[in-house]
C-alpha cells in the first residue's frame, strides 16, 4: 500500500491557481461589494480552502500522477493543468451547489444583514445531503466536491473495475467518511440524492436520462459541459428548473448549469 508522503505542489501555489474558481459566481471578474456583510461569502468574494483542503488536493494530485503512469486516468500530465482543469472546474461546481465552505461562519451580522446571511446558509450542505456523481472516472467533481463540502454522502458510479479502484484509494487515503464506489454501470443503479453531478461523459445524450431519475423530487441537477451540449440537456429535462449557463474560468467553450426538480 502507498504511502503518500511526496506532494506534488506546494498549498500555496495551489490556493493562486484555484482563486479564479473560488471567486466569481458566474466566473466573472466581480469586485465585492464594500456594503457585503463582513463574514458573508458574496459573487465575488473569493472563498480560501482551507489548510486541510489545500493539503487533500496535493495528496490527491500526487496519486493521481503516479496512477495516471499506469492506468489512463487522464490525458492530462501535468499536475498544474490537473489543478485548473479538473480541480478549478468541479471546485467551481462545488461553490455554487454549495456557497457555504464547512469553515463558514459570520463574523458579524449589521443591520439588514441578516437576508443575506441566512440566503448563503441556505448552501450549507448537511450530513444528510447525498450527491451521485455519474460516470466519476479520475473522480472529477465528486471527490473534490467532497473535499469542499466533507459533511456530504458521495457516492461515485464508476463501471470501470480499475477508475474504480483508484477511486476507493484516494478515498482512503485522504481518510475520507461516507463515500461510496460503485463499480456498475449508472443504468443499473437504482438510488437517489438530493444532488446528481455529471461531468465529461461520453454519450451525453444517452447518459443525461439516467441521471435524471436519481435526482430526488425538490433536488437538484448540475452539469458540467460544453456549450454545444446545452440543448440537448434542456430538450431532455425539460421538467427541470434551469439556472443561466455560468462560464467556467480559464476554459474556452464550457460552462456549468444547474437544474431543479420540481418537489412533489
Amino acid at each position: 500500500m502507498f504511502q503518500y508522503n511526496v506532494r506534488s505542489m506546494h498549498a500555496a501555489r495551489i490556493a493562486e491557481l484555484l482563486r479564479p474558481f473560488l471567486t466569481a459566481r458566474t466566473g466573472a471578474d466581480i469586485q465585492s461589494s464594500p456594503e457585503s456583510a463582513p463574514g458573508t461569502i458574496d459573487a465575488g468574494q473569493a472563498a480560501t480552502p482551507s489548510t486541510s483542503q489545500l493539503e487533500y488536493i496535493s495528496i490527491y494530485i500526487d496519486i493521481l500522477l503516479r496512477w495516471n503512469a499506469r492506468v489512463n486516468l487522464t490525458a492530462v500530465r501535468q499536475a498544474e493543468e490537473i489543478l485548473t482543469r479538473h480541480f478549478g472546474e468541479s471546485l467551481f461546481a462545488a461553490r455554487q451547489l454549495f456557497p457555504v465552505p464547512p469553515s463558514y461562519s459570520p463574523l458579524a451580522k449589521p443591520a439588514g444583514a441578516d437576508a443575506a446571511v441566512r440566503r448563503v446558509e441556505q448552501g450549507a450542505a448537511t450530513s444528510n445531503t447525498r450527491v451521485i456523481d455519474v460516470g466519476s472516472g479520475a473522480g472529477f467533481p465528486g471527490l473534490p466536491i467532497k473535499i469542499w463540502a466533507p459533511q456530504v454522502h458521495l457516492t461515485l458510479i464508476e463501471s470501470n473495475h480499475k477508475k474504480a479502484t483508484f477511486l476507493k484509494e484516494v478515498a482512503r487515503a485522504l481518510t475520507l467518511a461516507n463515500v461510496d464506489v460503485v463499480t456498475a454501470r449508472a443504468e443499473n443503479f437504482s438510488g437517489q440524492a438530493k444532488v446528481v453531478v455529471l461531468r465529461a461523459v461520453e454519450r451525453f445524450g444517452n447518459v443525461l436520462p439516467v441521471a435524471i431519475r436519481f435526482v430526488t423530487p425538490g433536488g437538484r441537477i448540475a452539469l458540467l459541459v460544453g456549450d454545444r451540449q446545452l440543448q440537448t440537456a434542456h430538450q431532455l429535462a425539460a421538467a427541470f428548473r434551469w439556472s443561466e449557463p455560468m462560464r467556467i474560468p480559464l476554459s474556452k467553450g464550457r460552462v456549468l448549469i444547474i437544474g431543479s426538480k420540481e418537489p412533489v
